[in-house]
């Protein structure tokens, strides 16, 4: 079994992430800070130690800072500082945000060219060291549409609300993202050579992204749905050719009630993710020579990781276009005693819920329906989440054709 955690450093920042909201829908100015240190192990990485921390009214009462480190034994290092919610003013639609990720991997098992295919092995990774960083600015709009028509962007700020409806002008919150991004990654000891994705270690692009979000509670919804396209483009450079790829997901949430003083909440969840890279197979001159218009493999059309196929890990499978779907049997049990366990009574956890998962999906060559529904991977497993001062902090053991792997996180994967 494996274990990867890169982001656990988040989880422990998120223990103290929430806000005291006023009449007006503001969250009232009253900034905190907080700071966890955390160790854990893993195959991959070895014994890490590292820092979270996080600071509520960064600035602005409704903004905040969230940033972690970690180094191994095994000489692996990350750092990740991340700002949301950021406004021009209390009546502008705008919120702002931005991540920083950087990080060495050493010794660590990489997907490359033909072992990212559907009909791959695990055997098929290569061990190799590498360093990685993604860098994103976040403008995003609130459109004047369903709750927001009157409230702005303080609709967009409230984990809870009423639905009014079953169309984005009428009920929910619609909001246009503008994310610029510059993404790398560069090994040290090892050439590629892959045809098959552009061998350029960076890349600089936009994501468009339409989000509607249309459910009735952000942390734990039980009814309603959402609905998100988003369009990547990068415009090339010297060393490689633009390339554009298109995904969109949709969520769905059904509430099918308590079940006597067993479960107090019942919900069954179902996630839709397809995507297709339509620049593949066409090509542009670069220095002279025709080169095919395809990102390189970490910024591809990718399945496995933390929300899709969870028994693999980020990026097992890449290709021009992906198509997966995820089910989720979602539980309150009525026996909810943690406010007494320790480190657990530290803070407010209002709920815990278990969950039962399956995720299948696939990638291809080609976008056509009929061979993305053909030799479909799996994975299925169980989670248990919390509410833990307004973060929900997500724990999972996934399990599948290849491997299993646990997991610990933050929010809810669709």
């Amino acid at each position: 079994m494996k274990s990867y955690c890169l982001k656990a450093a988040a989880v422990a920042a998120a223990l103290s992430y929430s806000f005291v909201t006023h009449a007006d829908g503001w969250p009232s100015w009253e900034p905190e800070t907080a700071a966890v240190p955390f160790v854990f192990t893993s195959d991959s990485m070895g014994l890490a130690v590292g820092m979270a921390g996080v600071l509520k009214g960064a600035g602005q009462p409704q903004a905040a800072l969230l940033g972690a480190g970690l180094v191994t034994d095994k000489e692996t290092w990350l750092a990740y500082l991340g700002a949301s919610n950021y406004i021009i003013d209390t009546d502008s639609r705008w919120l702002f945000g931005a991540e920083l990720y950087s990080a060495e991997f050493k010794q660590f098992d990489y997907y490359l060219g033909e072992a990212t295919r559907n009909d791959s092995v695990a055997d098929d990774a290569t061990v190799a060291d590498a360093a990685e960083s993604q860098y994103r600015i976040s403008a995003r709009y609130i459109l004047p549409l369903g709750a927001a028509d009157t409230q702005g962007i303080k609709a967009a700020l409230r984990p809870e609300r009423p639905l009014s409806g079953h169309t984005p002008w009428t009920s929910g919150v619609t909001s246009l993202e503008f994310r610029p991004f510059y993404q790398s990654r560069e090994f040290f000891d090892l050439a590629t050579d892959d045809p098959a994705f552009s061998e350029a270690e960076s890349v600089w692009g936009l994501e468009t992204r339409l989000d509607w979000d249309n459910r009735n509670n952000s942390r734990n919804p039980t009814t309603g749905s959402r609905s998100q396209f988003g369009v990547t483009y990068d415009l090339g450079s010297s060393d490689h050719a633009s390339w554009w790829k298109w995904e969109l997901s949709q969520s769905w949430f059904w509430d099918i009630g308590a079940l006597g003083e067993i479960f107090d909440q019942q919900v069954m969840a179902l996630n839709v993710y397809t995507g297709d890279t339509p620049s593949w197979n066409s090509t542009e001159s670069v220095n002279g020579a025709d080169t095919l218009r395809r990102p390189p493999a970490y910024a591809g059309t990718r399945l496995g990781g933390l929300y899709r196929l969870r028994s693999f890990q980020s990026g097992r499978f890449v290709d021009r276009a992906a198509l997966s779907y995820s089910m989720e049997y979602r539980v309150l049990p009525d026996w909810q005693p943690l406010s007494d366990w320790p480190v657990f009574n530290w803070y407010d956890v209002p709920w815990w819920q278990w969950v039962a998962f399956v995720d299948i999906g696939r990638v291809a060559g080609e976008y056509d329906l009929k061979t993305l529904h053909q030799d479909m991977k799996w994975s299925a497993g169980g989670a248990i989440r919390f509410q833990v001062e307004g973060i929900v902090v997500r724990t999972e053991m996934a399990w599948g054709s290849e491997d299993s792997l646990f997991r610990v996180m933050i929010n809810q994967p669709f």
